[in-house]
């Protein structure tokens, strides 16, 4: 078989060929190129924000963050939710220096692009109402270079969600910060400061080795 070990990114330079029993396996031990490890997940209800403090940086070059069911549950007013990044292991998280551009649309037909060189957070998604099913933000976020301290930190998004209980929205861009620096912890929270829902789950993303 061309491969040897069971580390997450220790997939060895390949000999030969795969079969595709070789790469059912592979999938199965999780040590195949793509492949998820889950590293938290946190179902949150009424909080102004939660931290990510376990995010294994030294471990995968590419984290994926999945949310859906988020919305605000104290207001019915619009609001944007941000991830914001700490290096020193969540004592205290960057709220200066980002930079993102990003893409909204909605089903009435308004195209919009926004974007920013002096921002307070990254950018995840929008949404607003309280706890109204149809108001519910779902969506994604790569992650980037979180443990290189040679490199920026980037993030790519899409979700979907409604705004103002009618309007359907998609959302879509990225984010940088512009400081090679060791990322360690991450933060999730709004924008306004109002309490929200959701179900987030954060995986690293394993590489092959060359």
């Amino acid at each position: 078989m061309p491969y040897i070990g069971t580390q997450p990114n220790d997939v060895k330079k390949n000999t030969g060929l795969y079969t595709p029993s070789e790469i059912l396996q592979l999938t199965k031990e999780g040590s195949w190129g793509g492949s998820l490890e889950l590293i938290e997940e946190q179902t949150v209800s009424a909080v102004a924000g939660f931290d990510l403090t376990n995010i294994k940086e030294n471990v995968y070059d590419v984290h994926l963050l999945q949310f859906n069911s988020v919305h605000t549950t104290s207001n019915t007013s619009n609001t944007y939710y941000r991830l914001r990044v700490s290096t020193d292991g969540g004592s205290s998280f960057v709220t200066s220096g980002y930079q993102y551009a990003y893409q909204d649309g909605s089903s009435a037909g308004a195209f919009n692009e926004v974007k920013s060189t002096s921002a307070s957070e990254m950018f995840l998604t929008f949404t607003s109402d309280n706890a109204t099913n149809n108001a519910n933000a779902n969506g994604y976020c790569y992650i980037y270079n979180l443990g290189n301290s040679n490199k920026y930190s980037f993030t790519t998004f899409q979700s979907i969600g409604q705004i103002n209980n009618s309007t359907n929205y998609m959302w879509f861009g990225g984010n940088v910060y512009p400081q090679a620096n060791i990322v360690n912890a991450l933060n999730i929270s709004t924008s306004t400061g109002f309490n929200f829902d959701g179900h987030f789950k954060l995986y690293g993303v394993k590489q092959w080795v060359t």
